[in-house]
């Protein structure tokens, strides 16, 4: 990724949910001379969270930056703020040629669903993009996009996850990305080629 400015930060915002707080955050980043570079943001049971890769022309403290941010609300209500500065690109542990899929899966509540699927997945070196889970009654939705390694037979992945979702009573299905927009009948408005509108993949889902 390519920063607008030499000095960039990782910026993560908390706070119950209510109108206005991506524009008291950006105004404050504004003010302190910076761009946003990249951003993400969702609303979960009414808590809000942003994170935001942002980036400036000079080296700025990120206690400073927290303060600003954190002095920006104006409800009294409060932000938590995390600032860091970004890994240099030089640090990064290269990932091997990946594809996305999406995994799927829903049944009856229990401990440990998140756990059990994440631990295979990491175990297998595959990295969870996008994460979404919600209840729906007594059923528990999980949604994830995953990148796999192009070396994993798509096969027997699939036959992992269903053989652990019999053990929890779970369905489980593992679709390449198109193939899963497609299927879905998703909704793709303004989402740029290539790219997918995570928030669409769960409402088609989970209301179908």
């Amino acid at each position: 990724m390519v920063f607008r400015y030499p000095h960039s930060y990782v910026i993560n915002v908390v706070a119950d949910d209510r109108p206005g707080i991506v524009a008291a955050v950006s105004n404050a980043i504004e003010q302190l001379g910076g761009n946003i570079d990249a951003c993400s943001q969702t609303v979960l049971a009414g808590y809000f969270t942003l994170i935001m890769i942002v980036s400036f022309p000079e080296k700025l403290d990120a206690a400073l930056i927290a303060g600003r941010i954190e002095r920006a609300d104006t409800s009294g209500r409060g932000y938590d703020v995390v600032v860091r500065p970004t890994i240099p690109p030089d640090q990064f542990v290269p990932r091997p040629e990946c594809d996305r899929f999406v995994i799927t899966a829903f049944g009856k509540d229990q401990p440990g669903i998140v756990r059990r699927f994440s631990e295979y997945l990491a175990g297998k070196d595959i990295n969870i993009v996008d994460l979404y889970g919600d209840h729906s009654g007594d059923e528990f939705v999980l949604i994830g996009q995953l990148e796999i390694p192009k070396y994993w037979d798509i096969r027997m992945l699939q036959a992992d996850l269903e053989q652990m979702g019999q053990e929890l009573g779970f369905t489980v299905k593992l679709q390449h990305e198109n193939i899963f927009v497609a299927t879905n009948q998703l909704r793709l408005y303004g989402t740029p080629p290539g790219q997918t509108s995570h928030a669409s993949h769960r409402r088609d889902f989970i209301h179908d």
